[in-house]
């Protein structure tokens, strides 16, 4: 049967479906909307399907305030030609728009919601994968809800963004906490938000690294008091390679080697436990400095070097972050 462009623009209208794929559905259905509507979803379907083995390292974070409510969603889908698309970043908004009108609490709650079209949000970003061809995935939600909140895309480019809430109405200081937390991504706030797990895993890391780097030392004193260029004999593979080079004798090789078998078991068996433990934990402190937010040294002050917490007070001696939330489509 004919199909008028009137019933094409108006099926588009409602799926965001190509102009061919609409004519096709309305075609196959016989002008019955409801089953051309069908038609078109169970083809984004078998096309999800069909891709759902395929990377989504491109997308789109969209973020938003309204009303003591913030959040943002994350669409990921395979290229970066389909996440700058004009109707990919307006289906992008349209969840996030409501997702904060419903304020919901989880990724399951955004999914579900009910779109202008009727469809929910997650058969939506399914159809919208068999428009494109593409495999597409509503993968990301955070959100705030409270007072003095601060919203941040990374320079407008959807692919970061950061929500921020201060215990007090400071609008300056939270965009730029929200900038500091995009552009120095903490993994926690301060260090009572760290799980006692995971600190005990850095001390045990610490702990390891801080007695190979004893070891390793002294046998590289012992190895260049016997006359030996300690940088010729770091592993088995340049030694062969500066042997060939003439950079190093055979017999040279075999002395160190032998150095560097007695003396590592030597250092080892006879390590300062007190001198371990005290650069561990200072190792450990380094990690809370860089990774906790409070703690992080604050990147857009004015020149002077000063911790977030630090930079925080010289504004309001009370200002406080009570809690933020990052995402990003990069991997890091």
């Amino acid at each position: 049967m004919a199909v008028s462009i009137e019933d094409i623009k108006k099926l588009r209208a409602m799926t965001g479906a190509g102009l061919a794929d609409v004519k096709k559905a309305l075609t196959e259905a016989e002008g019955d909307f409801d089953k051309a509507k069908e038609l078109i979803r169970e083809r984004g379907l078998a096309i999800a399907a069909k891709r759902s083995d395929r990377e989504t390292s491109n997308g789109c974070v969209l973020v938003k305030q309204v009303d003591g409510f913030a959040a943002m969603v994350a669409i990921k889908c395979e290229t970066d030609f389909v996440a700058n698309g004009q109707d990919f970043i307006a289906l992008v908004q349209e969840i996030l728009d409501a997702a904060v009108a419903n304020k919901c609490k989880s990724l399951d709650e955004v999914k579900a919601l009910k779109l202008a079209n009727g469809e929910d949000a997650a058969t939506a970003v399914q159809q919208r994968s068999g428009v494109t061809g593409e495999k597409m995935e509503l993968d990301g939600y955070n959100f705030l809800e409270g007072e003095n909140l601060s919203v941040y895309d990374h320079m407008n480019k959807h692919t970061l963004a950061t929500i921020v809430q201060l215990n007090e109405n400071n609008e300056e200081a939270g965009h730029k906490v929200a900038m500091q937390v995009a552009a120095m991504k903490p993994v926690a706030l301060d260090e009572a938000s760290i799980p006692q797990s995971v600190k005990d895993e850095e001390f045990k890391v610490a702990v390891e690294k801080t007695k190979e780097e004893q070891v390793e030392k002294a046998v590289v004193a012992a190895i260049k008091k016997a006359g030996i260029n300690a940088n010729l004999v770091d592993s088995d593979d340049h030694i062969e390679s500066n042997i060939k080079k003439g950079w190093l004798t055979r017999e040279e090789a075999d002395k160190a080697i032998e150095i560097r078998k007695t003396v590592s078991a030597e250092k080892a068996a006879n390590l300062n436990e007190g001198m371990i433990q005290n650069i561990a934990k200072g190792r450990l402190n380094k990690f809370f400095k860089e990774n906790c937010l409070v703690d992080q040294e604050f990147q857009f002050g004015d020149g002077d070097k000063q911790s977030v917490n630090e930079w925080l007070k010289a504004q309001s001696k009370d200002l406080k972050i009570v809690a933020y939330k990052r995402f990003t489509l990069s991997a890091e």
